[in-house]
């Protein structure tokens, strides 16, 4: 598409490509027609073979975008004005979405958000795992992509007037944007937060400030369950009590469903939200949900995956992979409190379970007692530690193996081990395509084939997508490496 050059030229600002001696300079604005999508959800046009990485925009837009950081290959821009809106362009539900910027994606409908995630799966493994003879399964959506997270996470703080605000931190800073009608969180939000509020503002109660380290309220943590409507707040402090807490108490118990209040202490200059010490000031330490006919008990520092309708589709296509008939040994590491384990408990002769978070293994084991499911036994540490350990000391065997990592992915000890294990099938569930292409890599390196993949939309509206791989063991006088 062609350019448009404004007239003044900043010379200490000016670049040039050496290969097309097309020259640009910061702060200028090009007219663009946006031809894909990045990894980060930002629009990607082309001039000249000179990439623009255009946040905010979709797929098809013809727009005004302007520079505002150079580099030789490529820029990073900002969104001016769209000139021609895309067919896949649609109005935002959230008023803020562009300025908060949790929801990158929103301005582009649904199918094409789907579109967009399906593609990055596929991209990442392709490019970075270097397989391609696979079966890639369409991606699960969900009927209703609003009001899914079961769980929210809000800073409190002033604005430049000094007023109370709540909301979340704008992208790459720590702004908060005023926000308490969340469209991906629950309805309930709004009203606690308001209690919340008016409640520090009648007893003159001041947010914590990151740069003098003062102040009390940090965030508002808050969870609800959507099979019992169980709601939990931990509110975080900078400070050891809430001023007349047991009134703040007793104005949220009204809030319907309202089951759990703790205070989080954290008195460490950190990003870190929550402190290591939490002082329950009513109801149960927990809340209390399903995964299907599952139960688990839920408590302020618990993982449990945000969205509930979709963690079923996720959790019963690792299932399927797994293939579970009652004879397998199966290991989950990064099992969290242990939802995936007590599902694959119900097909398998055993499963061990690891997380390093001795918080959450306490709920694992008690999930387990409390679901009468017996044949599970979990340990805590790395998983990239306890793995290696067991197997060097009990020659430990598996026939399944279920990873789960953080967006790191997993490491080169643990799939090491892996390997000398040589479990039939590994089964790994993953929240970011690009580690988990990786993985596949060295996976496949080693004497493993991709054979399936699922992805699956848990968080629409973000960039962010979940998927399911099944990998299987090959046979020695078998493997075939399907490299690019």
């Amino acid at each position: 598409m062609g350019l448009d050059w404004n007239n003044t030229k900043d010379s200490e600002n000016e670049l040039k490509d050496s290969e097309t001696g097309f020259s640009y300079n910061k702060n200028e604005v090009y007219t663009v027609r946006i031809e894909d999508v990045g990894t980060g959800g930002e629009g990607i046009a082309k001039i000249d073979g000179y990439t623009l990485f255009v946040k905010d925009a979709v797929r098809g837009d013809l727009c005004e975008a302007k520079i505002t950081k150079a580099h030789p290959k490529f820029a990073y821009t900002k969104l001016m004005n769209v000139i021609e809106p895309s067919p896949y362009r649609v109005e935002p539900a959230c008023p803020v979405s562009r300025r908060c910027g949790g929801c990158k994606v929103m301005a582009a409908s649904y199918e094409e958000q789907l579109r967009f995630k399906q593609n990055k799966v596929k991209n990442n493994i392709e490019k970075i795992g270097k397989v391609t003879d696979y079966e890639m399964n369409p991606i699960i959506g969900m009927d209703v992509p609003y009001h899914y997270r079961n769980k929210a996470q809000f800073p409190i703080g002033l604005d430049r007037e000094g007023n109370l605000v709540s909301g979340f931190y704008a992208g790459r800073t720590h702004v908060i944007i005023p926000n308490e009608k969340c469209y991906l969180g629950v309805p309930e939000n709004e009203e606690i937060l308001g209690i919340i509020k008016a409640f520090m503002t009648e007893k003159q109660i001041q947010p914590y400030d990151e740069v003098t380290f003062k102040g009390l309220i940090r965030y508002v943590m808050i969870r609800k369950a959507f099979r019992t409507g169980e709601i939990m707040v931990c509110i975080v402090i900078n400070g050891n009590k809430i001023p007349d807490c047991d009134e703040l108490v007793e104005r949220l118990q009204k809030v319907n469903g309202m089951t759990s209040i703790s205070v989080s202490i954290n008195l460490c200059n950190t990003n870190v939200i929550m402190g290591k010490l939490i002082e329950h000031v009513y109801g149960k330490k927990y809340i209390t949900d399903y995964i299907e006919d599952l139960k688990f008990n839920i408590s302020p520092k618990s993982f449990f995956q945000v969205n509930p309708l979709q963690t079923e589709k996720l959790y019963g296509k690792a299932l399927e992979f797994a293939g579970l008939t009652g004879n397998e040994t199966v290991w989950d590491l990064y099992c969290g409190i242990g939802s995936i384990s007590l599902f694959l408990a119900r097909s398998a002769k055993k499963v061990f379970g690891v997380e390093i978070i001795s918080d959450a293994i306490r709920d694992a084991r008690n999930n387990a007692k409390m679901n009468g499911i017996e044949n599970v036994e979990f340990f805590v540490g790395k998983a990239e530690e306890i793995l290696p350990q067991y197997y060097e000391k009990h020659g430990g065997y598996a026939d399944v193996i279920v990873v789960d990592p953080p967006r790191k992915g997993c490491d080169t000890a643990l799939l090491d081990t892996i390997v000398k294990m040589g479990p039939e099938k590994m089964v790994y569930v993953s929240c970011d395509s690009a580690t988990l292409a990786r993985d596949i890599k060295y996976m496949s390196e080693n004497g493993y084939r991709l054979e399936k993949v699922q992805p699956v939309d848990m968080f629409p509206h973000t960039d962010a997508v979940e998927a399911v791989c099944l990998l299987r063991k090959q046979k020695q006088d078998d493997i075939i490496f399907n490299v690019i």
